[in-house]
Protein backbone atom coordinates (compact mmCIF):
# COMPACT_ATOMS: atom_id res chain seq x y z
CA UNK A 1 0.00 0.00 0.00
CA UNK A 2 2.60 2.54 0.83
CA UNK A 3 4.51 1.90 -2.79
CA UNK A 4 0.56 2.56 -4.49
CA UNK A 5 0.00 -1.44 -5.04
CA UNK A 6 -2.82 -2.92 -3.76
CA UNK A 7 -2.24 -6.98 -2.95
CA UNK A 8 -5.43 -9.03 -2.97
CA UNK A 9 -5.57 -10.77 -0.41
CA UNK A 10 -7.05 -14.81 -0.43
CA UNK A 11 -8.87 -16.63 2.43
CA UNK A 12 -11.76 -18.22 3.23
CA UNK A 13 -11.17 -17.88 7.29
CA UNK A 14 -13.18 -15.26 8.90
CA UNK A 15 -10.49 -14.42 11.02
CA UNK A 16 -7.90 -14.36 8.30
CA UNK A 17 -10.04 -11.79 6.62
CA UNK A 18 -10.01 -9.68 9.37
CA UNK A 19 -6.51 -9.88 10.02
CA UNK A 20 -5.96 -8.74 6.27
CA UNK A 21 -8.36 -5.73 6.24
CA UNK A 22 -6.64 -4.26 9.30
CA UNK A 23 -3.29 -2.63 7.25
CA UNK A 24 -3.35 0.32 8.43
CA UNK A 25 -1.93 0.25 12.08
CA UNK A 26 1.74 0.16 11.18
CA UNK A 27 4.00 1.50 8.05
CA UNK A 28 6.80 -0.19 6.87
CA UNK A 29 10.74 1.34 7.77
CA UNK A 30 12.47 2.99 4.84
CA UNK A 31 15.32 0.25 5.22
CA UNK A 32 12.19 -2.17 4.97
CA UNK A 33 10.83 -0.54 1.85
CA UNK A 34 14.73 -0.25 -0.01
CA UNK A 35 15.15 -4.22 0.77
CA UNK A 36 11.61 -4.89 -1.22
CA UNK A 37 12.63 -2.55 -4.40
CA UNK A 38 15.75 -4.56 -4.08
CA UNK A 39 14.11 -7.93 -4.44
CA UNK A 40 14.26 -9.95 -8.13
CA UNK A 41 12.03 -8.49 -10.78
CA UNK A 42 12.46 -11.25 -12.69
CA UNK A 43 9.53 -12.26 -15.17
CA UNK A 44 6.14 -13.06 -13.57
CA UNK A 45 5.09 -16.46 -13.24
CA UNK A 46 3.63 -19.55 -11.43
CA UNK A 47 5.53 -21.46 -8.80
CA UNK A 48 4.60 -25.27 -8.20
CA UNK A 49 4.83 -26.51 -5.07
CA UNK A 50 7.62 -29.46 -4.53
CA UNK A 51 6.08 -32.92 -5.26
CA UNK A 52 6.60 -33.97 -1.74
CA UNK A 53 4.66 -31.02 -0.34
CA UNK A 54 1.10 -31.41 0.47
CA UNK A 55 -1.01 -28.81 -0.30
Amino acid sequence: MQKGVIPIPKSSNENRIKENIDIFDFELSSEDMKAIDSLDKGDDMSVTPPLNTIV
